[in-house]
């Protein structure tokens, strides 16, 4: 009996592999991981596709701010609309740069998977727990090496 992973690799029953960090995995145990890292991937792929038309909606947000503070002379200083504005400005801008900073860990995730790194520290070469990339898929660190 073999077990077939999504890349197409056919494991056979018995096939185990000792692991750098001291365990061993068999062919369910890295058939299930397959699976896991299947559904992490879909997530991860949707949860981009959902923050890449956020970071679009966001930049014609801004566009429609300073398009309005061009059409309407304000003083920021002196006018009570100017700091409106101004704080508009600077909130939309600040969601920006937290879309495009998600955007790319949800990328860099992505790549690990492609690679074969996902769910691997960065820092130690040790597993990140399940746990941790449940709640935080795009952790690149244990969280021993995270505090």
């Amino acid at each position: 009996m073999t077990v077939r992973l999504s890349s197409g690799t056919t494991l056979a029953q018995n096939w185990s592999a000792d692991l750098p960090w001291g365990e061993t995995r068999n062919a369910e145990q890295v058939w299930r991981m397959d699976e896991q890292v299947q559904d992490v991937q879909d997530v991860l792929a949707a949860e981009r596709e959902t923050t890449a038309e956020r970071l679009a909606a966001l930049e014609r947000d801004l566009e429609g701010i300073v398009e309005a503070g061009r059409l309407v002379a304000t003083d920021d200083e002196h006018d009570p609309e100017g700091s409106t504005i101004a704080f508009e400005r600077s909130q939309t801008g600040a969601f920006i740069e937290d879309a495009r900073k998600h955007l790319a860990a949800l990328d860099s995730a992505l790549e690990r998977i492609a690679a074969g790194d996902y769910g691997i520290c960065e820092k130690c070469a040790q597993p990140i727990a399940a746990e941790r990339l449940m709640v935080r898929p795009t952790a690149k660190t244990c969280i021993s090496c995270a505090v």
